[in-house]
């Protein structure tokens, strides 16, 4: 199993980026995808979630309206489009794909600075 972030990088307030999680050696429409982060000095928290059928989403209420979750089953590929980001934004950003009844894998993290 591998899971690769890609995308991570700075940018200034009200910037964008967009990350890409490839995952191999999983049946990944079968997955739930989420994106998480840790902030400097914080725990690691859920910053969306997406279900396998590409439908459910749940977003952190801090990036609600500005950050989208979604997914592409013929390129085992999940997204994270981030839109006016701000400083506190700022962290490692991990892709999981997870199932109840299979566990959860997690890939090495990207990081994400918003600074001016």
């Amino acid at each position: 199993v591998r899971i690769v972030e890609f995308g991570g990088g700075s940018v200034q307030p009200g910037g964008a980026l967009r990350l890409s999680c490839v995952v191999s050696g999983l049946p990944f429409s079968r997955f739930v995808m989420g994106w998480y982060r840790t902030p400097p000095g914080k725990e690691r928290e859920q910053v969306a979630v997406l279900g396998s059928t590409g439908r459910n989403t749940d977003y952190h209420p801090a990036v609600k309206g500005r950050f989208t979750i979604s997914r592409d089953t013929s390129k085992n590929t999940a997204y994270l489009q981030m839109n006016n980001l701000q400083f506190e934004d700022t962290g490692v950003y991990y892709c999981s794909a997870a199932r109840n009844d299979a566990g959860s894998w997690w890939g090495n993290g990207t990081q994400v600075t918003v600074s001016s």
